[in-house]
């Protein structure tokens, strides 16, 4: 679980800058960043914009430390081969705010307009529990649009039972091959997924390791390729994970 109270398990800068350069050379599409809450870290803006010298990047956030002066913090991430991807679950802030934390709702809708105006692009990444295309989203897609997203910026997504969801019952139930192969590396090793490097009462998961090893990226990068040449066909698709 994600938490002020958790343990910090954090990488450098130099890991992740080479990580970019060696996910490039081994013909990856693109990289992810996420926390916690990557914006804590104030050289983390600068590190995204050099990661995108090799590889597009998608910087996961929630948007609440963007609030007045920070969003200068943000500059950095003002150029066509990065995006920044923040969290809205519902058009009520109260709704909102039950899953993501008391003035969230507030504090994202003010960030994504200013962020946009410093001419970084913004996708809005939802999660439900209910159906992918239930119409009782539809307020929230409008309200998405009027803050100036495009339609394919803003993704819907199942909630995933795993760390909290899954001690809430929450979410649908995948398999390891129904998550997407999406090579994910953290301080304590490589990951088949992002769902994987899951804490829960201060223990990790380990379900989904791959390797302890990170660098060099060939080393989890073909455990990986071996690993989903021997697994059947996962239902992602079906289930909606993305």
């Amino acid at each position: 679980e994600s938490s002020p109270r958790s343990e910090r398990r954090q990488l450098t800068s130099e890991t992740m800058l080479a990580v970019a350069e060696q996910a490039g050379a081994l013909g990856f599409t693109g990289l992810g960043v996420t926390g916690g809450e990557p914006m804590l870290l104030a050289w983390l803006p600068d590190t995204v914009a050099a990661m995108a010298e090799h590889l597009p990047v998608v910087l996961l956030t929630n948007g609440t430390l963007l609030g007045g002066a920070r969003i200068e913090r943000a500059r950095p991430l003002a150029r066509d081969d990065v995006a920044v991807q923040i969290s809205l679950d519902s058009h009520l802030p109260e709704v909102n705010d039950m899953a993501r934390g008391p003035d969230n709702f507030a504090k994202v809708v003010e960030a994504v307009p200013r962020l946009l105006a410093l001419g970084v692009r913004v996708r809005i990444a939802t999660t439900t529990a209910g159906q992918l295309d239930d119409p009782r989203l539809d307020p929230l897609r409008e309200l998405v649009s009027s803050l100036g997203v495009a339609p394919d910026d803003h993704l819907i997504r199942p909630i995933v039972r795993r760390g909290r969801a899954d001690e809430r019952g929450l979410g649908v139930t995948a398999a390891p091959r129904d998550i997407p192969s999406e090579l994910t590396i953290t301080a304590d090793g490589a990951f088949w997924g992002s769902f994987g490097p899951t804490v829960r009462a201060g223990r990790l998961d380990t379900d989904l390791l791959i390797t302890r090893t990170v660098l060099p990226l060939a080393v989890p990068a073909n455990v990986l390729l071996a690993v989903a040449r021997g697994l059947p066909p996962g239902n992602d698709t079906n289930l909606g994970i993305r």
